[in-house]
Parts: structure tokens; sequence; C-alpha cells
């Protein structure tokens, strides 16, 4: 099982890596927007103020390839017709993705409703699950 979380995690690093590549390509003077908003997709932890079973849903929600892919949607969809909303949301996409990516190459995934520390990857910290 651990290879497993290996192969998750090196996939996770390899998305990360190309959302830097793909801001710096498509959207060159947009490539500070990816720092500047990585610690704002971790406002999704607030849920854990009420429960851990709260803070996973509200974790989860945030951190998972879903919405960086929508957004990216809105982006190649709205380039002719809007090129400034296509430009934001494809750096939004583009921060988003790199945020996923950064937290499960680290070995933060998708959080279980028993604790923060379980995670789809495993315990975080050297917690097992």
């Amino acid at each position: 099982m651990r290879s497993v979380h290996t192969v998750q995690r090196i996939e996770a690093a390899a998305i990360a890596l190309l959302s830097v590549v793909a801001v710096v390509a498509v959207y060159p003077r947009w490539w500070w927007v990816i720092l500047a908003a990585f610690l704002l997709f971790d406002l999704s932890m607030l849920g854990y103020a009420r429960s851990a079973a709260a803070g996973a849903l509200s974790y989860n929600a945030v951190h998972n390839y879903a919405w960086p892919a929508a957004s990216a949607s809105v982006a190649l969809m709205t380039s002719s017709a809007s090129p400034t909303l296509s430009t934001f949301a494809g750096a939004l996409a583009c921060a988003w993705a790199f945020h996923v990516g950064v937290d499960r190459a680290l070995g933060y995934g998708l959080k279980l409703p028993s604790a923060f520390t379980h995670t789809h990857l495993g315990g975080i910290g050297g917690h097992d699950e």
C-alpha cells in the first residue's frame, strides 16, 4: 500500500510542477498568483473549529482537482468572449492545482472524518490511520 501512496505523491508533485510551467507559459505576468494565493485555499481548514468531520468535509471540498479543472474550463470557454475573465480563471486554475499538488506531494491528502492527521495517503507526521 505504501508504494501506491508514493506513486500518488509523485503524481501530485508532477501536477504542481506542470501548474507552475503552465502559469509561466500562458500567463507570464501572473506567475506570482500561485504564491500569493497559496495559503488562501487552507482557509477551508476552518471547519476543524467545529469538528473533525466538518473540517474534513470543508477541507476535502476545496482540496481536490475538480475545482481547478472547472476553472480551467471557464478559462478555455471564455478566452474569445472575455479575455480578462479567461486570464483570471486560468491563473486561478493554475494556483489551485499547484496548491492541491503541493499538499498531496507533502502527504496532506484528502482528510478522513476521524482526525486531521488521517488522510487517504496515510497518517501525517508519523500518525497511523
